[in-house]
């Protein structure tokens, strides 16, 4: 055995008292850097302690799971410098009020790959269908009004637009439950909801051709009534519905489609054809309307004319009515005369034969003589 391991009774007093005084200052050294290093550790845990909260969003301090502060005063704002015990005495959960999140339904969709998603959300490529039949497991559907199966799929954006209600579900209520890792879940369920209980209302054809956007806006009203009714302390920004008829029948609903759109370039020609027609018909019942107003016109006028020649003819007649005969006679004779071979005329009052008198003018005299140079 060595002799390092046994003390040696024989030792000098002075070398015992220098033993113990080194022992004592190297213990004192010891708790002296101790002490410091719990200083340092301290005022690390301390300094670790505070924290600010950046703009758009607010925070609440959660001691032993529950919110220091009550009301509005357990929010903390941007802005300032705030400090709390470290975890797990506190947790600090910070709420993003004004950044948009976005949460895509399950419910009516089938299932993706990270690389076919994306090729879909970029260019709206979607994959092919795994098989002949849909599989359920692996495909989901809504089921329409005339009992068709389609898939259909929203993509919804919203913001907290009440952070208290959003944290702890019952704004002001005393069963304060931390809730808002369960918010964007509870939005996915209400999405999921609408979809397949707004596509039982409304036909295929409206959902998938006839009315898209009132399909969509349906949805999105039943999304946010949910909201409301959850009291999820979020608002809706947006919602985009996409509605697929099942990849299996896609030949089917092809068909369908060419069929509806030549249905509808009939129907188009159809009524341009009307129109057209309509149109021509409408330019000649003009024409024949403004042609008879104009003949009304004329006639009126003639007649307005003959009438008033004859008032004035009336006075003349009434004044002398053998001197108007003979006027009117000698007026009529001339066009009589022109083209008659034979003429008749009536005996006179008293039996007698009527005479016809000519009345012919000498011819003027001419002059034969030769004239005179001058």
């Amino acid at each position: 055995m060595s002799d390092h391991h046994h003390h040696d009774p024989e030792l000098a007093p002075e070398a015992r008292d220098a033993g113990s005084q080194a022992l004592a200052e190297a213990l004192r050294s010891s708790f002296a850097i101790v002490k410091v290093a719990m200083v340092v550790l301290v005022a690390m845990v301390f300094l670790a302690g505070f924290f600010t909260v950046k703009p758009g969003e607010k925070a609440v301090i959660l001691r032993f799971g529950k919110p220091v502060g009550e009301g509005q005063n357990m929010l903390l704002s941007s802005g300032k410098f705030y400090w709390s015990f470290p975890y797990p005495i506190d947790e600090v959960v910070r709420i993003p009020i004004t950044q948009i999140q976005r949460v895509t339904s399950t419910a009516g969709w089938y299932l993706m790959s990270p690389t076919d998603l994306l090729m879909f959300e970029a260019e709206g490529k979607e994959p092919q269908a795994g098989g002949d039949s849909l599989n359920p497991l692996f495909e989901r559907y809504v089921i329409s009004a005339d009992t068709n199966v389609i898939h259909s799929r929203a993509v919804v954006t919203y913001e907290i637009s009440d952070p208290q209600t959003a944290i702890f579900g019952f704004a002001g209520g005393t069963n304060q439950q931390f809730n808002l890792a369960g918010i964007s879940n509870a939005v996915q369920n209400a999405a999921d909801n609408a979809l397949v209980a707004t596509a039982a209302r409304f036909n295929v054809d409206d959902i998938l051709y006839a009315n898209i956007n009132g399909f969509q806006s349906a949805v999105e009203e039943r999304i946010k009534e949910l909201v409301k009714q959850e009291k999820l302390g979020v608002s809706i920004d947006n919602c985009q519905v996409r509605s697929l008829p099942v990849r299996q029948l896609e030949p089917d609903f092809l068909q369908v489609t060419d069929a509806r759109q030549k249905r509808n370039e009939v129907i188009e020609k159809a009524l341009g054809d009307g129109k057209t027609i309509l149109s021509e018909a409408g330019a000649q019942a003009n024409l024949i309307t403004n042609n008879a107003e104009s003949a009304r016109f004329k006639y009126v006028t003639s007649m307005n004319a003959d009438m008033a020649a004859f008032t004035n003819l009336l006075a003349q007649f009434k004044t002398n009515t053998v001197l108007y005969e003979q006027m009117r006679l000698a007026e009529a004779m001339p066009q009589i005369l022109t083209n008659a071979d034979k003429f008749f005329l009536p005996r006179r009052a008293d039996g007698k034969a009527r005479e016809l008198r000519v009345m012919l003018n000498r011819e003027p005299v001419q002059n034969t003589r030769p004239a005179l140079n001058q």
